[in-house]
């Protein structure tokens, strides 16, 4: 499932953000620094350094945005959050074909994520820059992502993706990655199909006894398959 997360920050709150990530020269490395095996031959990019004070700074903004975010939450059904971390391609940099690695242990605190839905947070607006598109493969063949600056687009951490190469301009985002109540992508999808169809009922003052029973339905699925 892929799943479009408009407005995680305003244009106006995205445009600050990028401009503060620039202006710390000193923060930006090699992308190849937090690629594995399989990423780190097909990656050339630059990246915030992980740990860095402005990633923490700005990752924060982030996180309290999703959290209080409807789709989000819906289509993701958080349990763990990586920290974000933050990107750039310019002047010919992309990332080749890749399947992002499956466990991320945190810095600096031993904890371990999942990664079951794979993140990323568009930071410049798409006229600004040529190329630098996400593309993901899923069951429906490949999908082409570059949304307008604040918006985020989820999907499967299982999907092999990369990012087409930037020939104009520059593309500053953020990614990262969430582990999720629910590990399997086909039945987090059966429940934001559920919780959909639950609020467009409340939308429309539909039949109560209906709601009743498929409010009822959706909890015992997310019992039945959700893990803490």
């Amino acid at each position: 499932m892929i799943v479009t997360i408009p407005d995680v920050l305003s244009p106006a709150d995205a445009a600050t953000m990028r401009a503060r990530l620039e202006a710390a020269t000193d923060s930006w490395v090699d992308g190849r620094a937090t690629a594995g095996y399989q990423g780190a031959p097909v990656k050339r990019n630059q990246q915030i350094a992980e740990g860095s004070p402005i990633a923490a700074e700005m990752g924060e903004i982030i996180v309290a945005s999703l959290e209080r975010h409807p789709v989000f939450i819906s289509a993701g059904l958080p349990n763990k959050l990586y920290p974000p971390l933050f990107n750039r391609y310019e002047g010919g940099m992309h990332f080749g074909s890749h399947v992002d690695g499956a466990i991320r242990l945190v810095p600096g605190h031993g904890a371990r994520v999942r990664t079951d839905l794979s993140i990323t947070l568009f930071l410049t607006p798409p006229d600004e820059y040529d190329g630098g598109e996400l593309l993901i493969e899923d069951t429906f063949g490949v999908q082409e992502v570059k949304l307008p600056a604040g918006h985020a687009i989820l999907y499967p951490g299982t999907s092999l993706h990369q990012v087409r190469p930037v020939t104009r301009g520059s593309r500053v985002a953020s990614f990262f990655w969430a582990q999720s109540l629910v590990r399997d992508d086909t039945k987090r999808a059966l429940l934001y199909d559920l919780d959909n169809s639950i609020q467009r009922l409340n939308a429309t003052n539909g039949d109560e006894s209906a709601k009743r029973t498929l409010v009822g339905v959706y909890h015992n699925l997310l019992r039945l398959w959700s893990e803490t």
